[in-house]
């Protein structure tokens, strides 16, 4: 009985863990409209020194995200560019969710 419950509980965690892990996809003729959105709007931010940019990663409250208002994602994620990578975020979160190089 013990070994039954231990064994739902670690399967119920893990799948907790696979949601909160999932990626962003962004395809192609996503990217391109993101990219000329992007290079006609740049919201360009200094990377703090105590940040490393990676997916998951939460953006620090002094940098301020700009809105991507094109058709493909529009209200879903805000954008910084940071050393000359476009990072996508969640609003909600903050989180990095998705970087162009």
């Amino acid at each position: 009985m013990f070994f039954r419950s231990t064994l739902a509980a670690t399967i119920l965690l893990a799948g907790t863990a696979f949601a909160a892990a999932q990626t962003v996809i962004v395809s192609p003729e996503q990217e391109t409209v993101i990219r000329e959105y992007v290079k006609t709007n740049p919201v360009v931010v200094d990377r703090p020194s105590n940040f490393e940019l990676v997916v998951g990663a939460i953006i620090p409250d002094i940098l301020k995200p700009g809105e991507l208002a094109d058709n493909t994602l529009e209200g879903q994620y805000q954008y910084v560019v940071m050393d000359g990578r476009t990072v996508l975020i969640e609003p909600q979160t903050r989180k990095v969710v998705y970087i162009l190089d």
